[in-house]
């Protein structure tokens, strides 16, 4: 059986599912979707080049087909890495 194979919307490489972090919008914010439940979703490397990369591009929105959606990089920094220090 073959692996999923996803693209990271920060860096634009494709890599095996498991190797990237889902979003979703929840209200009006980007979230991690830790369960994957389903519905629009972007991926993401948990790592800070690909999320500053993704934030600069306002490539959350793109992704996500969400207009006025709110992606708070501080947030989202700690979520993926669990620091909020810029690396």
């Amino acid at each position: 059986m073959t692996e999923p194979v996803r693209t990271c919307i920060g860096c634009g490489a494709r890599a095996p599912q498991r190797e990237l972090v889902r979003l979703k919008v929840m209200g009006d914010r980007v979230t991690v979707d830790r369960e994957k439940r389903g519905g629009r979703g972007a991926w993401l490397h948990a790592a800070p080049p690909c999320l500053e990369r993704a934030t600069k591009r306002r490539a959350f929105a793109r992704a996500l087909r969400a207009d006025g959606v709110r992606a708070d990089a501080e947030t989202l920094r700690v979520e993926l890495t669990g620091s909020a220090r810029k690396d």
